[in-house]
């Protein structure tokens, strides 16, 4: 399985999106540092939002195999600048957006910001019902 990374600003979803793609019971838990898992490295959203953290996520981002660009689907704003992927050009960077069947969900809009952002793959995700999980972990297990 390929290494995934993780990031994104706080609160849009990628700790739990961690927990359902490890399969295991979906709960609140607030990320004060990088997670670093089997499959996957979850990182706190501040380290995407204060630049004083963000080189953690490059460094990072070396051990990862794929980067994934984590929008949640009600999100306002994106946090990530146009064509932000080439920043990585050795390691594939995918979209992930989370929250598709919240209330207020503009998954259209988040997917473009992605897209703006230098992502050729996006991932529609709901941690909650499941759906768009299996095909991110067939991704990471695709050769």
């Amino acid at each position: 399985m390929k290494k995934l990374i993780l990031i994104g600003r706080v609160a849009a979803g990628k700790t739990t999106l961690t927990q359902a793609l490890r399969g295991e019971e979906l709960h609140y838990f607030k990320t004060q540092y990088i997670q670093y898992g089997e499959a996957i490295i979850d990182t706190p959203g501040e380290y995407t939002e204060l630049r004083q953290l963000s080189g953690a996520l490059a460094l990072y981002a070396y051990e990862a195999d794929i980067v994934g660009l984590v929008i949640s689907a009600d999100d306002p704003y994106s946090i990530f600048s146009p064509n932000i992927t080439c920043l990585v050009n050795n390691r594939e960077v995918v979209g992930i957006i989370t929250g598709i069947d919240k209330p207020r969900a503009r998954p259209d809009r988040a997917e473009q910001w992605l897209r703006i952002s230098g992502c050729k793959k996006v991932f529609h995700v709901s941690s909650y019902t499941g759906e768009g999980v299996k095909e991110i972990l067939d991704y990471l297990n695709k050769d």
